[in-house]
């Protein structure tokens, strides 16, 4: 996955990011004790914080874009109609 300003590539299941354009930096505010918690579970996971973070932004960014192609598909299927309701058990059937 390529964000603007970045390369990205997966090398042993991790996300790896060569920043080639500008990167802005943000301050968060968060309590201390749970900082540091998350500073122990990067660590666990070989990583740091601060690639925790990018990774969870993409994926925060990437669901937003989910929801709006769906609520997108929705409104072009509209005029979709089933011609009756359905039982609960037949929704179920697989």
């Amino acid at each position: 996955m390529r964000q603007p300003g970045s390369q990205q590539w997966l090398a042993h299941g991790h996300t790896k990011a060569v920043y080639t354009g500008s990167v802005k930096n943000i301050t968060l505010s968060a309590d201390e004790h749970l900082i540091e918690q998350a500073r122990n579970k990067a660590r666990a996971q070989h990583t740091t914080l601060n690639a925790a973070f990018r990774e969870w932004l993409l994926q925060f960014t990437a669901k937003q874009g989910s929801a709006e192609e769906y609520k997108a598909l929705m409104q072009q299927l509209r005029h979709v109609k089933a011609g009756r309701h359905f039982s609960r058990d037949e929704m179920n059937e697989r």
